[in-house]
């Protein structure tokens, strides 16, 4: 066992209860629920590749005597090669072969464990990319011990052998979805063990004084603290502004991961499906001079200075008696509940007859039902002013509440200025900065039931309540800090994580 070496700040080291100290910090470092999740080692096999036709696949097989398995099919261009005797992390050119039936011309690459993805001996196959010459040697593997692998097998074999910790785990499967520079920036960072290493940190530190505490309810009779009180308030409240700061993270990395959504809105024909199809550079929806065109949301992403926004077309509001249209503008004002951002757009060339007041009880409206949304004021067809009568338009507008643009989505001009307003919707300093951002459901959870715990911590050092109910707040915030690397789990746990990967990874 690792000897415990307490914090400098640990008041008292007695060496006489010394092995009983090192037994409580065994005790400690076991506060969780150990997973009964069967570890398996029998070969796996999935196509780590995409499915469908392609230049190549890679087929990959982990498990015990995977690579022997391999090489009882595998024919070397060297004839004098033994797959099983070539060494980790090699590549080797040959065919596979079912008897005298050559399937294909392969690279096999060789991972002997504990040095691979899973901490298993791991063969890789690439082949062509024929979906014919994929199914062939995955049907010849399966008829010969080997099992398809369920979703996640791979990284959840990985977790259980301890090549990556939870939050680690979770990140591969973040990294494969990221669909911009930030998603993958935060997916790389906790992939790389940032995220888990201030955890392991807030756990080490929590863990030295829950050893001490635990040692004063086992000599409770003499009366004697081993730890110093106001060494460990100043620990939690480090701990706390920590937890707090990840805790804020979090409105900035689900919407970094899960994009930013954005409601296009206005009264019919002041140009919103114009305005989307010009920001995709698709025709995306349909664009008519009758009113009441669109009667559904339509909805796609795109990718602006390294984010993704998803803009959301809508149903023009106005009074109307139509069915369908109606149901299109209950739609609007639900896509407006969802979204971060509601974009007001106004036909410019219409404000000769109408003032801002006439749009802005509109806007008011949509305050009233959404209190703490962001509204910008697009002024749309802005083409169709003269410079002079924009600007003065645009003095007049000053008088609202909420920022406003001008720009012509037909004539695609002034779109610099919606997309410098929406890249200043983020403050992505922390993420210039290489800070750690949380992104993950589940971790902001966690993290929010260690606060409390820490919070409840810190009340009982000003209130000076026994050891022995400070202790349980300890364990508690341990546990949930446990809960987000994967010390703490269960089988529920475990399954519901990696069934939301892909096979093959």
């Amino acid at each position: 066992m690792k000897q415990y070496k307490p914090a400098p700040w640990l008041c008292w080291q007695p060496t006489s209860i010394e092995h009983n100290h090192c037994n409580f910090v065994t005790f400690v470092s076991n506060i969780k629920s150990m997973s009964s999740f069967p570890v398996h080692t029998d070969p796996i096999i999935a196509l780590a590749t995409p499915s469908g036709v392609g230049a190549i696949a890679v087929i990959r097989i982990s498990g015990n005597g995977c690579i022997a398995l391999v090489g009882d099919f595998f024919i070397p261009k060297n004839k004098k090669k033994n797959l099983r005797s070539q060494p980790s992390h090699t590549v080797h050119l040959g065919h596979i072969a079912e008897g005298p039936r050559l399937i294909d011309e392969v690279l096999v690459s060789v991972f002997k464990n504990p040095h691979s993805y899973t901490g298993e001996d791991v063969v890789e196959i690439a082949c062509h990319g024929s979906v014919y010459i994929q199914q062939e040697i995955i049907q010849l593997f399966l008829k010969n011990g080997v099992r398809l692998a369920t979703a996640g097998e791979f990284t959840l074999r990985a977790f259980l052998n301890g090549k990556l910790d939870l939050s680690q785990a979770e990140a591969v499967a973040d990294l494969i979805a990221s669909d911009s520079e930030a998603s993958h920036r935060i997916a790389m960072q906790q992939m790389r063990g940032g995220f888990s290493n201030e955890i392991a940190d807030l756990r080490g530190q929590l863990m030295n004084f829950a050893a001490l505490i635990e040692l004063e309810l086992d000599f409770s009779e003499e009366d004697v603290e081993f730890a110093d009180r106001a060494e460990f308030r100043k620990l939690i409240h480090k701990i706390i502004a920590l937890l707090k700061r990840l805790i804020d993270s979090f409105a900035l990395g689900n919407v970094i991961k899960n994009g930013i959504p954005i409601a296009i809105v206005g009264e019919p024909n002041v140009g919103k499906s114009t305005l989307l199809n010009t920001l995709l550079n698709e025709e995306k929806a349909i664009v008519s001079h009758i009113a009441g065109t669109t009667r559904d949301a339509i909805e796609d992403d795109l990718v602006i200075g390294g984010i993704t926004f998803r803009f959301i077309d809508t149903a023009g509001i106005r009074d109307t008696q139509d069915i369908i249209e109606t149901v299109g503008i209950k739609k609007t004002f639900e896509k407006i509940q969802q979204a971060q951002l509601v974009m007001y757009l106004v036909d410019a060339s219409s404000l000769e007859a109408a003032s801002p007041e006439t749009f802005s009880t509109e806007i008011i409206k949509i305050e009233i039902l959404y209190p703490n949304k962001k509204i910008l004021v697009v002024l749309n067809k802005a083409d169709l002013l003269s410079s002079e009568k924009l600007t003065a338009v645009l003095q007049n507008f000053q008088t609202l509440s909420h920022p406003v643009i001008a720009l012509s989505a037909k004539e695609k001009t002034g779109l610099h200025l919606l997309t410098e307003h929406l890249q200043g919707l983020l403050n992505t300093g922390a993420l210039s900065n290489n800070q750690t951002i949380v992104s993950n459901v589940r971790h902001f959870e966690a993290l929010h039931h260690a606060l409390k715990a820490a919070v409840e911590v810190e009340k009982g050092l000003e209130k000076h309540i026994s050891s022995d109910l400070i202790a349980i707040d300890v364990r508690q915030a341990l546990f949930h800090l446990g809960e987000i690397t994967g010390e703490v789990t269960n089988d529920d746990l475990l399954g519901h994580i990696f069934a939301n990967f892909c096979i093959g990874k």
